[in-house]
């Protein structure tokens, strides 16, 4: 297996929104997409994969990973998505700080199980979300830094409706993302989340946190400069995907503790297929 093939088989075995997203790609932006779409999973997975009481061995998997962006750079890699990821960088600049703080992102799952504040959440989701988003809009190219502004937004956006559709998995994971101070403030105990109690509490404090996120999406879309919307197009196709999810989940009335919210596959495609028409 090539490492192409390699980070394809990776990505489609996720089942992600990505994917859907990267479909209408040229193909040299749609390897190297797919590339840094693969680090992130096995990134991801060098955390998931360990023993939740093994913190140890994961943060040794992560430092591996970052010697292995020492060796992209270097020219030097050994992973199937180091190589392919090698070539990504040369073409189309992508910088080793943003693909290490991915890699901190990641840490930060083995280090904190709360926060209590949106502002700790908020250097969680930059790293583990806004960086993607940075490398992705390289890659899809741009000639206004503004883009920059709303690739980072849009990747905050992205990771709270993550958080959003995840707090029952990440319940019974022990981890609890929703800010402690929020929480408290609409009047929900953590033992509320980890027990799977809802209630008008519960439901109001999801609507805060659904509104931000919309709000996110909105200060990202507005903040994208015409002379890049074209370009951006993949980024437009998640935001419509994601988006929709998100909706999905508002209209459910915050059902996540008993369900995981999903779009279908043709659903997807056809929002994907939508906004790259309108891009």
């Amino acid at each position: 297996m090539t490492p192409r093939e390699y980070c394809q088989a990776k990505a489609a075995a996720s089942g992600s929104s990505f994917y859907y997203s990267f479909a209408f790609l040229a193909p040299a932006r749609r390897h190297a997409i797919t590339a840094l779409y693969a680090f992130c999973r096995e990134v991801d997975d060098a955390v998931d994969d360990v023993d939740a009481k093994d913190s140890a061995a994961a943060l040794a998997r992560l430092d591996e990973w970052r010697e292995e962006i020492d060796r992209v750079f270097a020219g030097e890699p050994r992973h199937p998505v180091g190589l392919a990821l090698r070539d990504a960088c040369g073409q189309f600049d992508l910088k080793r700080e943003r693909l290490l703080e991915i890699v901190d992102g990641m840490a930060m799952d083995l280090q904190f199980d709360r926060y209590p504040d949106f502002s700790s959440l908020l250097v969680y989701c930059r790293r583990v979300a806004s960086a993607v988003g940075i490398l992705a809009a390289a890659i899809f190219g741009y000639e206004d830094e503004r883009t920059l502004d709303y690739a980072r937004d849009l990747g905050i956006a992205f990771q709270l409706t993550n958080i959003i559709r995840d707090v029952g998995e990440d319940a019974r994971r022990g981890r609890i993302y929703l800010p402690g101070d929020e929480l408290s403030r609409f009047g929900v105990a953590e033992d509320d989340i980890l027990q799977s109690r809802t209630g008008k509490n519960f439901r109001a404090l999801m609507a805060f946190q659904a509104t931000r996120a919309e709000q996110y999406y909105e200060r990202a879309l507005a903040a994208l400069p015409a002379v890049d919307r074209a370009r951006q197009r993949p980024g437009l196709a998640m935001a419509a995907i994601y988006r929709a999810l998100l909706r999905q989940i508002v209209h459910d009335g915050y059902r996540v503790f008993d369900r995981r919210a999903t779009l279908p596959g043709w659903r997807k495609l056809w929002l994907a297929a939508s906004a790259w028409l309108k891009g």
